[in-house]
This record gives C-alpha cells, structure tokens and sequence, in this order.
C-alpha cells in the first residue's frame, strides 16, 4: 500500500505517523510533528528518498530496551512500570518533549505538577541520559512546588533507627550516618572504606552535588555503628534502587512516621544542627554540607530569634486569690 499519515493517537502520542509501502519499501515511523501539513512534506521527503535509494529506516534503541539497560545498572525502578506500559517499543528518537508531555496527562491526568515531574519527567530524563541521550527537556510549570522544610524530632529519628535496625542493622547505620552528617543519599552511596579515618572521627567526601570536597566530622554514634560493618571497599552495599527506597518505607511504617524521604535526613542534620548545635546561619554554611549562605535560608526560622524571646517579658494576668 502507498504511504500514508496516521493521525496523533490519544495518551499515546501527540505526532503523525507515516506507515505503508512505497516502491517495495516498507516504512513505519513517527513524522516527528502534530502538524499534518509539516508530516505530509516529511512523507513526500521520504518517497523521495526511496526513489533515490537513500532511504534507509530509522533504526535504534526503543524506550523498552533503554529501561533494561537502565535497570541493569542500578537505576531507581519506582514509576517505571506506567512508563513502559505506556512507551512500549516506541523509538528513543520518537521519545521527545511532545511525546513525554503526553505521556504525563495520559498517565497521571489529575495530578499536580511536582507529581507528572517525579514520576514521569524525572524518571525519563534518567532513562534517556543512561542511553546517550541529551536532548534538554522542560519540566511542567510549578513542578518544584512550594518549598518546604520537613525534618524528625529527635524522638522520632530514634524510632526510625530502632526499626530500621530490627530489618537491617546496616540499613540503621546507612541511616544514622545521613542524619548526623548531612550527608546527600548519593554522596553517602559512593563512600568507601579509604575514605573513613574512625580513630580520627573523619570521613572525607570528594565530589559533592556541589561540585566541592567535604571533611565530614563523624561523632561517637557513627563511629561505633560504621566500626561493626563489613571490612570491605566500599562502606555500605547498597545501590540507589527500589530495595533501598523499600527499606526507608519498611522503617518508617514500623516506626509511625508520616511521608518521609532520604532528604529529610538531610533536613533533619541542619535542623538539629541549628537547634541543638547551636550554629547560626553562618555556622551551618561552615560545615561544608552547603555551598553558601542563600543555600541554607530555608533554615532560618527553625529556631526562634532572641527578640521572639522577648515574649517571655510581656505582662500575664496575675493569678487569682483563693
């Protein structure tokens, strides 16, 4: 049969399709566009291709294999399976901005947009890069939502440990030395065993998200948790994948805490940092964990300023006589 455009599909893809046989020749393949006129000038560009014999058909990774071989080197399988149920087979070159934009309403259409952005934009960029592909691609609009500090009372931190120490006592440490170091999940994934000084209470990080070196103070907890592992090259087995984020929701189910991330320990070092270590804003951007001062602002109000204080001095009723 001739060549022929097939229209955008719903939930599949916003693009033309250009199937059929012209000259012996089969082709099936995207148009690239959702605008007919355009996808018609691109078939009359193939059947020219074809009568030239310059036509070859596009061949390549699909969305498919790409997600194998993501997950064969350890990439993170949460939101995976919409993804490759509504993807499939189709080309990694047919997996453009359109196509993702798609795929995000199809799969998630009353979602917010940091939801679409974690479990559909965030999960494709990552696949797309391990397969090679760089193409800059724009998040939905409001996907970093409304920033928000969420951090665990000290109490809660020990829960957390507890339990987590009940399913794996390396999971506990892996957890500990988050939260007592400010460490980031990935930064804390890559430490190995040359890395760690524990009579010295060092550890050293270097390459951070930040781009810069780290000399991390290790305090009596984490030295007597970090002692009891494995002597081995690197400090922790884990892998950043759907085992470790099962774990993180094992322990803090058992442990009855609300929605937590690995972040929050994050979150919860700074806090306890300026709560009970004392340290100003300045301070905190001392302990090398961020690179500036603006980096550490969503941590100012965390604790009360000595003029909120002050509100110890205002007059109370006096107390009534018996």
């Amino acid at each position: 049969m001739p060549l022929k455009l097939e229209g955008p599909r719903e939930g599949k893809t916003p693009n033309w399709t250009i199937r059929g046989t012209y000259l012996g020749v089969s082709v099936n393949r995207s148009a690239g566009t959702a605008d007919k006129a355009v996808a018609r000038k691109e078939l009359k560009r193939i059947e020219r291709e074809i009568e030239r014999g310059r036509y070859q058909e596009r061949a390549g990774p699909t969305f498919a294999s790409a997600v194998v071989n993501y997950l064969k080197a350890g990439g993170d399988d949460r939101f995976i399976k919409p993804l490759l149920l509504h993807f499939k087979e189709t080309p990694l070159a047919d997996v453009d901005q359109e196509a993702i934009d798609a795929a995000a309403y199809a799969l998630y259409p009353t979602a917010t947009a940091s939801t679409r952005n974690r479990q559909v934009y965030t999960p494709v960029s990552s696949i797309l890069k391990r397969a090679g592909v760089t193409a800059p691609l724009s998040r939905p609009k409001g996907h970093a939502g409304v920033s928000r500090v969420t951090w665990l009372w000290p109490e809660e931190a020990y829960r957390l440990f507890d339990e987590a120490r009940e399913i794996d006592s390396e999971f506990a440490a892996f957890l500990m030395l988050l939260i007592y170091t400010g460490l980031r999940l990935s930064e804390a994934l890559e430490l190995e065993r040359r890395d760690l000084r524990l009579d010295e209470g060092f550890v050293y990080c270097g390459l951070t998200k930040n781009g810069e070196p780290r000399a991390v103070h290790l305090t009596p907890l984490l030295i007597a948790a970090l002692s009891a592992l494995p002597d081995r090259e690197r400090v922790f087995r884990f892998r950043k994948n759907g085992h470790l984020y099962n774990l993180m929701r094992r322990a803090k189910d058992r442990a009855g805490l609300p929605a937590i991330t690995f972040h929050t320990c994050r979150h919860t070092y700074a806090v306890w940092m300026r709560r009970y270590g004392g340290l100003d804003m300045r301070g905190l951007s001392g302990t090398g964990a961020w690179k500036d001062q603006k980096s550490v602002a969503r941590y100012a109000h965390v604790v009360t300023t000595e003029e909120a204080r002050k509100a110890d001095l205002l007059p109370v009723p006096r107390a009534k006589l018996k």
